[in-house]
């Protein structure tokens, strides 16, 4: 199996969909507004995984919850550049949680993610191969 960025015009649009439907997101110019590509992304594998019935929203909130006032007791300033990092190990925690991954794997993903980044030439999508 092949895991490669986002750089699927599809994947792309797909995410520009999910994104679209949730008005009360930061806009401009009627286009949703995140400060990093990754923010978007994982924005929408949340509510995508929500929608497919997999977790309820009140699961999701009290687990971003109980993420934010950990980074925030581990000295987290909350300025903000932090949010989606927040949603991200959200994620991880969530889809563990809910026996949807377990925690080595996403170690070992995280691993292969960073090798493959780190190997990778600039401006060229990172492809993880995971046999």
């Amino acid at each position: 199996m092949t895991i490669t960025n986002t750089t699927d015009p599809k994947v792309s649009e797909n995410i520009s969909a999910l994104v679209q439907r949730h008005a009360e997101l930061p806009q401009h110019d009627g286009e949703p507004v995140f400060a990093e590509p990754w923010h978007a992304q994982v924005f929408a594998m949340v509510v995508e995984l929500h929608q497919q019935g997999l977790f309820e929203w009140s699961q999701w909130s009290a687990t971003l919850g109980n993420e934010i006032a950990r980074a925030q007791a581990a000295g987290d300033p909350d300025n903000g550049d932090t949010y989606y990092l927040h949603w991200l190990n959200a994620l991880e925690r969530i889809l563990v949680d809910c026996k949807l991954a377990y925690s080595n794997e996403l170690t070992d993903l995280q691993k292969r993610w960073h090798d493959a980044a780190l190997h990778t030439p600039h401006g060229e999508p990172i492809v993880i191969d995971r046999d």
